[in-house]
C-alpha cells in the first residue's frame, strides 16, 4: 500500500522487503557452519532449499578428516596407509574450505551475519579450545595443560581460521584480482618463520587461497566437475596420486600438507617455501575436483547429516585424543592390515554418529547458541518484525 492510502497522521515510507540473493548465493541462514542450523533435519522453508551435493560433499570430507586423523597413530608402520594419508590430506581440508569460502560469498558486516559468525564460530572456539586442554587434564592426567585462548589446539585452529577469513570477505569481493592476492600472501607467509604460533596465524595464511577460491567460485563450476567424463578420468587421477605418495613417503615430510610452518622451520631453504604453496596448491585442486566428481548430487542417506559437520569435526577430537593418550592405537592388532581398516571403519562410523539430530540437539547450546542477551536489537529487524502488523492495521482502517 502506498503511503498517499494511508491515513493522516505519522506517515512512514515502508522498509524495503529483504532482498533474496541472486542465484546461486546462499541465503544467510545457510553462511555459518552448522548455522544450516536450528532446524536439525526438518525441511527448509520455500526458497531456502539445501543443495544435496554440498551436504554430501561436507559429510564425505568430514569422514576423510575422522579417518585421517585414525590413521595418524598406525602410519609409521605402513608405506601404503602413509602413501594414502598423504593423498587424503592433500585435499580432504582444501575440499572444506573451498564448500566454506562458496557459502560465504554473501557475507558482508550486517549485523545479524555478525551475530550468527560470533555464536556459530567464536563462541565454539572459546568452549572447545578451553575444553580440550581440560579434557587432557582428566583423561591424559596432565596437570600442567595450560589453556590458551591464543594458540589454537589440535582442531580449533580451523574456527580461528574461517572467523578470520569471514572476516575479511568484503575485501576479498571488492579486490579485482583476490586469488592471486592470497596466492601471494601465502607464498610470503611460507617464508616468515616469525609469524609464530599465535592464532595459528601460518594455517590462516597458508590455507587462505582455497577460501578465496570457493569466494570465487560459481555453481556452474561445481556442475562442470561433475561430469561424467570427470568421473571416469578421476580413477588414473587417484591412482597416480596413490603411487606417487607411496613414492614420496621416504622422501617428503608429510608436515607440508599442514601448512603449519614456514620452510626454514621444515629444514627447508626459503624459495622452497613458495614454490610448495603452488605446487600444493595445484595438485590439491587436482584432487580436490576429482573429489567433488564422485560426490552423488541426488538425496543419499546421508545427506541430511551435511549439516552437523562441524559437529562431527569438533566433538570427534575428543575420541580420537583419548585414544592416544589411553594407548587404544598401541595394540599390535591395529597395525596390520585388517586392524586398520577396522580403525578406519570405526573412524567413519563415529563421526557419522556425530553428525546426527539427536548428538546436535545436546550440542547446540556450545555450538550455536542464540544468545539474545549478548547483543543489541538491530532497528531495521525490528521495523521489518513490526511492519506485517501495521500493514494490517492500515487495511482495517481505510476498508472502514
Amino acid at each position: 500500500m502506498t503511503n498517499s492510502q494511508r491515513p493522516y497522521g505519522n506517515r512512514r515510507t515502508p522498509l524495503p522487503p529483504a532482498q533474496s540473493p541472486a542465484p546461486g548465493v546462499p541465503s544467510p541462514r545457510a553462511e555459518s557452519p552448522g548455522a544450516e542450523s536450528r532446524r536439525g533435519d526438518r525441511p527448509a522453508p520455500s526458497g531456502r532449499q539445501r543443495d544435496a551435493f554440498f551436504d554430501n560433499a561436507k559429510y564425505l570430507a568430514i569422514v576423510l578428516v575422522a579417518v585421517g586423523h585414525a590413521w595418524e597413530p598406525l602410519k609409521g608402520d605402513s608405506r601404503v596407509l602413509e602413501a594414502a594419508y598423504t593423498v587424503v590430506y592433500s585435499f580432504h581440508m582444501p575440499a572444506f574450505i573451498i564448500i566454506s569460502g562458496f557459502f560465504s560469498r554473501s557475507f558482508d558486516m550486517r549485523p545479524d551475519r555478525l551475530r550468527r559468525l560470533v555464536t556459530g564460530v567464536a563462541v565454539p572456539y572459546i568452549v572447545f579450545e578451553t575444553a580440550y586442554p581440560l579434557f587432557r587434564r582428566v583423561v591424559d592426567d596432565a596437570p600442567e595443560q595450560e589453556i590458551s585462548l591464543l594458540d589454537p589446539w589440535y582442531l580449533t585452529w580451523f574456527l580461528v581460521a574461517l572467523f578470520v577469513w569471514r572476516l575479511t570477505t568484503p575485501i576479498w569481493n571488492a579486490v579485482r584480482h583476490p586469488l592471486p592476492l592470497a596466492l601471494g600472501i601465502a607464498a610470503l607467509a611460507s617464508v616468515t618463520p616469525g609469524i609464530g604460533n599465535d592464532l595459528d596465524l601460518q594455517r590462516v595464511l597458508q590455507f587462505l587461497p582455497y577460501f578465496v577460491l570457493g569466494l570465487c567460485m560459481r555453481p556452474d563450476h561445481f556442475h562442470l566437475v561433475r561430469r561424467r567424463s570427470v568421473r571416469i578420468a578421476a580413477v588414473p587421477v587417484f591412482a597416480a596420486a596413490l603411487a606417487f605418495g607411496w613414492w614420496a613417503v621416504p622422501r617428503m615430510d608429510t608436515a607440508w600438507f599442514y601448512h603449519r610452518d614456514a620452510a626454514q622451520e621444515l629444514g627447508a631453504p626459503w624459495w622452497a617455501g613458495p614454490v610448495m604453496v603452488f605446487a600444493m596448491f595445484g595438485c590439491s585442486l587436482l584432487l580436490t575436483a576429482c573429489f567433488f566428481a564422485w560426490v552423488p548430487g541426488r538425496r543419499t542417506w546421508f545427506t541430511a547429516l551435511g549439516a552437523g559437520t562441524l559437529y562431527g569435526y569438533l566433538l570427534h577430537g575428543f575420541v580420537v585424543k583419548a585414544g592416544d593418550y589411553r594407548g587404544w592405537f598401541e595394540h599390535s592388532v591395529l597395525h596390520q592390515p585388517l586392524g586398520e581398516i577396522a580403525v578406519s571403519v570405526l573412524a567413519a562410523v563415529m563421526v557419522t554418529l556425530l553428525c546426527t539430530a539427536p548428538v546436535r540437539r545436546v550440542f547446540r547450546c556450545v555450538m550455536e547458541p542464540r544468545m539474545e542477551w549478548a547483543f543489541k536489537r538491530d532497528a531495521a529487524e525490528t521495523a521489518r518484525a513490526r511492519e506485517p502488523r501495521e500493514k494490517r492495521e492500515t487495511r482495517e482502517k481505510v476498508s472502514v
